[in-house]
């Protein structure tokens, strides 16, 4: 018999779910015919798995240890996986080393990253390094990882090479009003990106965004086409400059929709391409940008998040401002061109 307690970070979600994560490896099937014969139980009582769970439920599962360690999937440690592989998870290029996450805010529920450049938000194949699997060896002992169903997860995505701010919940229940605020919109995101060309005045842009998968590409449009979502960027410019024969432009970006690539496939549909991006750029921009400053990926960086304030999300996080100071490498770039870094 295994006898397992519900944490405060695992409380909020249900039984079967709670069940699926602990034995990953276990048919839904298994698990419910387990529940119905009552070798697993909550509380001492026959269960159904759809009971939410509480912080300090008593589950005990009357199988063998072997049976148990059957079905569950024991995770490496991010760092040692990472000392695993020549690649690890950061292109060589990259400036920023991942081992240290750069903390923005912590508390009990949630916790903000400055995530650098080359890193994962996410995994996308089985084997990568992502910037969760970081955040639970910072935040989880070993023996936490082994007995524990929850990892912390994020809420937002970045691409590899985009810089900036990752919003991650370090409980069930925090996990779902966050997700609920990006999802809701319930909040503001800006970037801060170098263009080409000059932008005198803030602008709202709209048009289709549609995905090629096979590509890893977006395709922007004025008008709606089949498969396509409607996209909205705002933009506003910081400062100008004269650069190397063409004009710049450092500007501050509210990402209104929230669709991968947008910011950059939209600004590139209207004449304004990022600095050192390699799908969507120019490559004599890109050619300039690599040669002047080292830089081989999107100048792009998650800046500010402003929070809102409904109902659903506790009243701490009302209204409240996180901020990621830029990476040494936009850094230079903006002192190389004669710009100043925004505060």
């Amino acid at each position: 018999m295994r006898i397992l307690q519900v944490t405060a970070q695992e409380a909020g979600q249900r039984l079967d779910k709670y069940l699926g994560k602990y034995m990953k490896l276990a048919p839904k099937s298994f698990l419910y015919k387990m529940m119905r014969k009552k070798n697993i139980v909550l509380n001492g009582r026959k269960a159904e798995g759809m009971e939410k769970l509480l912080a300090g439920d008593e589950i005990k599962l009357f199988l063998s240890d072997g049976t148990v360690d059957k079905f569950r999937e024991f995770p490496k440690q991010a760092g040692q996986k990472a000392r695993e592989s020549e690649q690890g998870i950061f292109n060589r290029n990259a400036d920023e080393s991942p081992q240290d996450l750069e903390i923005i805010y912590e508390d009990d529920n949630v916790l903000v990253v400055n995530k650098p450049i080359g890193m994962l938000s996410q995994k996308a194949d089985k084997e990568d390094i992502s910037l969760t699997e970081y955040m639970t060896e910072y935040l989880m002992t070993d023996r936490e990882q082994q007995e524990s169903v929850f990892r912390p997860g994020v809420c937002n995505r970045l691409d590899r090479n985009t810089t900036g701010l990752v919003v991650a919940g370090k409980t069930v229940e925090s996990l779902q009003y966050l997700n609920r605020l990006f999802r809701e919109r319930d909040l503001q995101k800006y970037y801060l990106c170098i263009v080409k060309g000059k932008i005198a005045k803030k602008a709202d842009i709209d048009g289709y965004l549609k995905k090629d998968a096979k590509h890893n590409r977006v395709m922007v449009t004025k008008e709606h086409v089949e498969g396509a979502a409607r996209i909205i960027t705002a933009y506003e410019p910081l400062q100008n400059v004269f650069w190397k024969g063409n004009e710049y432009t450092l500007l501050k970006v509210h990402l209104v929709t929230g669709k991968s690539h947008q910011i950059r496939a939209h600004l590139e549909s209207i004449g304004h391409p990022l600095a050192g991006d390699t799908k969507y750029g120019e490559k004599s921009m890109y050619h300039l940008f690599k040669k002047e400053f080292g830089v081989r990926y999107q100048l792009l960086h998650a800046w500010k998040l402003c929070l809102g304030n409904p109902a659903y999300l506790p009243e701490e996080y009302h209204n409240r401002i996180w901020t990621a100071p830029l990476p040494e490498h936009f850094k230079r770039v903006l002192d190389g061109m004669g710009m100043r870094e925004e505060e």
